[in-house]
């Protein structure tokens, strides 16, 4: 069982483009307006088909139902769903403003807690997000906002460009603006609550819903003005938490220097940039590509063009 690879399955979203197909060479199945691309996922609802390999056709769940020592290691329940949900987001437009729950509250919600890490793979010029709140605005400030329709006002707007990257911690008011490109890791998680949506319609032409009860006893109203990580030469952790981590990693042509070790644990590679092969089996991973490395295998990576890679690992714990 070498590298583990994954059919991306698309999501129509009113805000999204078609970034996806122009920047990662994907091939959309329709016109439409293409917002996110779920690369890697285990739920009920939707799940990854793998498409190489013995387990070719077949979900993730499947193979770690039946491989969960060799994929996560001897620790591992195979009744657990793999922990990690990765996406391309093509942000043509401003997302909602919107929140995920602590996991303090997330259960009295019927909800489920989700921190998530951006990366910013590309961004137009002007580009920004939204994250945390203004230094000193306070719960009321904010609902008088939500009244007056002003709650722009009261977030932390920050320009971005590519290879910034931040973290989004669960209970964190957030929205992306509009002509973003982002690689997004995130616990397995699909619970938003939407506190403003721009005055915007869905896709079935009515407005959207809005959760704003929910999203009030979610938002860390603590949390003022973060900032982005800049991005550094060679390697960068660029979030840590309990729930994973994840790491940066610049590769130039020729060097070897990405190798993991066989029975460490299980990791998620994810290519933004450029091209890397295998030396065991010689198989390359281009930019945009999303895979897991299992367990029980080691691996060996070589730039074949200049590269940067994202290493997502300590989520099997």
């Amino acid at each position: 069982m070498r590298h583990l690879s994954f059919k991306p399955i698309f999501k129509e979203r009113v805000w999204g483009g078609r970034w996806i197909e122009e920047q990662l060479g994907r091939a959309l199945p329709s016109e439409r307006s293409f917002g996110e691309s779920w690369e890697i996922v285990d739920r009920a609802e939707v799940q990854s088909v793998m498409v190489a390999g013995s387990y070719t056709g077949k979900p993730l769940r499947l193979a770690i139902a039946e491989h969960s020592i060799a994929i996560m290691g001897p620790g591992w329940n195979p009744e657990d769903r793999f922990p990690i949900l990765v996406k391309w987001l093509d942000c043509r437009e401003r997302l909602s403003l919107q929140v995920h729950p602590p996991a303090a509250v997330a259960a009295e919600l019927g909800g489920e807690p989700k921190t998530e890490c951006w990366y910013i793979a590309d961004a137009t010029p002007g580009a920004a997000l939204m994250v945390g709140l203004k230094a000193g605005v306070t719960r009321e400030q904010f609902q008088q906002g939500l009244q007056d329709d002003q709650l722009e006002a009261c977030c932390h707007r920050i320009p971005v460009t590519p290879g910034e990257s931040i973290f989004v911690s669960s209970g964190r008011i957030h929205a992306i603006d509009a002509g973003n490109l982002i690689l997004e890791i995130q616990q397995n998680s699909d619970t938003t609550y939407r506190v403003y949506d721009w005055g915007r319609l869905g896709l079935d032409g009515n407005p959207r819903d809005l959760h704003i009860e929910a999203s009030l006893k979610c938002i860390d109203f603590e949390d003022f003005e973060p900032s982005t990580l800049k991005p550094a030469p060679g390697e960068q952790v660029i979030a840590a938490c309990a729930e994973f981590r994840v790491r940066k990693l610049d590769l130039h042509v020729g060097e070897t220097s990405l190798a993991f070790g066989a029975e460490e644990e299980p990791r998620i590679l994810s290519v933004v940039e450029g091209k890397i092969r295998e030396q065991n089996d010689g198989n390359c991973i281009s930019r945009g590509d999303n895979v897991v490395l299992p367990f029980a295998e080691s691996f060996n990576f070589v730039a074949e063009e200049e590269a940067t890679v994202i290493v997502t690992d300590q989520f099997a714990r």
